[in-house]
């Protein structure tokens, strides 16, 4: 049985998604951990991160073996990576900097089996499992299961956002906003300006269909957006997960310093 892709499957039916992004760490023993967690899916970042595709193939085996949903992030649009990628077990793959129409269906034309795009086709390797495939069964599940993914964070696609969002094949609008707010000029990602074109993204999802999310530092940030609507849901990394967790660690250890100690010898 070819693997279905559960969060596609949930953000078909409007139902909010969680995850995170792999920036930094290359063993599989911190996909298994955001897993255990109860993590409904991870990015793995090829266009900031510091992974080649054979440890990004390892990754992803993990984690469809603990039932995470393994997406990446790749740096550019070039087929041979696409495909390399989805091969590998991907199960859906996100654009950073999409500004034109010509660039969503370029991705679309990748990602899909013929007659939707022009992906070649290989049975047997990590998006079945490494189990074999009829053809028109491989070509009808892939195209239907692998999620396409536009990061929507430039001013220039938020001016074009129906257009894109009209292209057939494209299941999500993933807004970055802090990437956006350079590209307004603004000086946060709280700012009024980027808040406005955050909630245009939104509104032209909904009007398209589409599923619109967002990844930011402040899991606040995000939770506000799902209020609203959104339901692809990304906050943090690794990085930021170490980071906060060692000063935490490192605070409460300081903090015993000037705690007083108790005479235990005292009658």
């Amino acid at each position: 049985m070819l693997p279905i892709n559960r969060v596609k499957q949930a953000l078909k039916a409007g139902h909010p998604v969680y995850g995170t992004m792999l920036i930094e760490s290359a063993s599989s023993a911190y996909v298994l951990l955001l897993a255990h967690a109860g993590y409904d899916f991870v990015f793995i970042d090829m266009e900031h991160g510091v992974y080649d595709l054979g440890e990004v193939a390892g990754m992803i085996r993990v984690a469809r073996l603990a039932g995470l949903t393994p997406l990446v992030r790749i740096p550019d649009l070039a087929y041979d990576l696409v495909a390399r990628t989805l091969d590998a077990g991907a199960m859906g793959i996100m654009l950073p900097r999409v500004e034109t129409v010509e660039q969503a269906q370029a991705l679309v034309r990748y990602m899909k089996y013929p007659p939707e795009g022009v992906r070649g086709a290989a049975a047997g390797r990590g998006h079945t499992d490494y189990r074999g495939a009829a053809p028109r069964d491989l070509v009808r599940h892939m195209n239907e299961h692998t999620l396409v993914i536009l990061q929507i964070e430039r001013l220039e696609a938020v001016r074009r956002i129906d257009d894109l969002f009209a292209v057939p094949g494209v299941d999500v609008g993933l807004i970055g906003p802090f990437d956006l707010a350079i590209s307004l000029g603004a000086a946060s990602v709280t700012d009024s300006a980027v808040e406005a074109a955050i909630a245009q993204v939104l509104a032209a999802a909904r009007r398209a269909g589409v599923a619109c999310g967002i990844h930011s530092s402040d899991p606040q940030q995000v939770a506000g957006w799902k209020q609203r609507g959104m339901t692809m849901l990304m906050s943090g990394s690794d990085t930021q997960f170490f980071s906060a967790g060692a000063h935490q660690a490192l605070h409460a250890m300081r903090q015993s310093e000037t705690a007083p100690v108790a005479d235990v010898g005292a009658v």
